[in-house]
Formats: C-alpha cells, sequence, structure tokens
C-alpha cells in the first residue's frame, strides 16, 4: 500500500505565478493591446480583492485564447514548460518529489494552472495532473475550460473523482495559500509553505494567503 501526495503548483512547486507569466509567453502581441482596455476593470477589481481569482481567471483565459488554434497554443505550453518552468522551480520541490517516487508514492500536481503548459512538465516528471484545462472544439480554443477553474474545492472534488483515498496509507499535501485548504483537509500530513501543521489554526498563524493568481 503505498502513499499519495498531493502538490499545488504555483508557489508552491514554484516561487511564483506561471499562469500569468504563460499568458505573457503564449498570446500574441496584438490581442493584449487589443483586449488590455476592456481587461482592465476585471485587473483593477481583482487587486482591490472585489472578485477572487477563481472567477478573474476563467475571462482573461476567454479573453487570450478564444479562437486560437490549440495545436499553436499546445505548442507554446510545451516551449514554457521546457524553457520557463525549471528556473522558476524551487530546489525543495524537486527534492521532495523525488523522495516522494523513491518512496514509490503516487505523485499528482493540482493546480488551478493550465493543462496545456502542466502536463507536459508534469509528463516529463513522471508525476500525474489534475488541473484546468483549456477546452478545444475543431482545432481551435473556445476560450473556455472543459471542468471549470481547478481551485479550492473543485480540487477536492476533482481528486476524489480520481482517487480513492482509502486505498492509500498515507496522502501528503502540500500547498501555500487559503485555495488549498480544502485539499489539505485531506491529508494526514498537510504541508503549508513549507512546515508541517496539524490543523488550519497553524496555516493562520503562519498568515494565510487567500487565493490569487493560479495556485
Amino acid at each position: 500500500m503505498n502513499n499519495l501526495a498531493l502538490f499545488d503548483f504555483d508557489g508552491t512547486i514554484t516561487r511564483t505565478d506561471t499562469f500569468s507569466s504563460f499568458l505573457r509567453f503564449a498570446v500574441r502581441r496584438h490581442r493584449i493591446v487589443l483586449f488590455a482596455l476592456p481587461l482592465s476593470p476585471v485587473v483593477v477589481c481583482y487587486r482591490l480583492g472585489l472578485i477572487a481569482a477563481h472567477q478573474a481567471r476563467p475571462i482573461v483565459s476567454r479573453v487570450g485564447f478564444q479562437g486560437e488554434v490549440a495545436d499553436s497554443i499546445r505548442k507554446a505550453g510545451r516551449r514554457y514548460a521546457a524553457e520557463v518552468i525549471p528556473g522558476v522551480v524551487r530546489k525543495r520541490a524537486l527534492e521532495r518529489i523525488r523522495w516522494h517516487q523513491g518512496q514509490g508514492d503516487t505523485v499528482v500536481v493540482v493546480s488551478a494552472s493550465l493543462d496545456v503548459y502542466l502536463s507536459p512538465w508534469c509528463e516529463s516528471m513522471g508525476v500525474e495532473l489534475v488541473c484546468t484545462e483549456l477546452e478545444e472544439s475543431e482545432g481551435r480554443l473556445t476560450g473556455r475550460y472543459c471542468h471549470g477553474d481547478c481551485s479550492g474545492p473543485a480540487k477536492v472534488r476533482r481528486i476524489l473523482e480520481r482517487y480513492e483515498l482509502s486505498r492509500y496509507a498515507v496522502v501528503y499535501a502540500y500547498g501555500d495559500t487559503h485555495d488549498d485548504r480544502a485539499m489539505l483537509e485531506l491529508a494526514h500530513r498537510k504541508f503549508y509553505r513549507w512546515r508541517e501543521i496539524q490543523d488550519w489554526s497553524e496555516a493562520v498563524a503562519l498568515g494565510v494567503e487567500h487565493p490569487g493568481s493560479a495556485s
């Protein structure tokens, strides 16, 4: 009976937000210029805390990707996974992932970030993935998500759809914001910002960050 290790991605495995970074990497410049003004109220409301990240991300994705050739964005995702992500991954995260793999554990990245770049990165690492997936129709992206934004309680729902937790001796979970609370509460061993906690009150004492960018 092996263990299950659930890792948030942005801020936990990485030192920074990859969702916004990928938009700048992959979205064509003329689209950024064209939609900068219409999107500005969303950006302002998000920065003021008037709307949550899980509400802002689908809007931004729709603007950035609707109608784009899917193969082109997936190619950009593979480049981003190979060229950008290695530079922002935490050394301790890689070491912990490798430790779990050495124990024979099932390792899963659970993230609100996008499949187009997380999928090739996870494949290169030999880990499994549960994340936000861009919808495709007739070779083009619709700008919508296949199963909604994979954040907060949605992370737990997606995990439970794919994994029977009773099959694992120990469930580990690693996160860094309030958005990861529901996932951490599934686990026998919980790590918040790389410190092991017994319950969420300890995360509060460490200074909880509410959901920001992708997680």
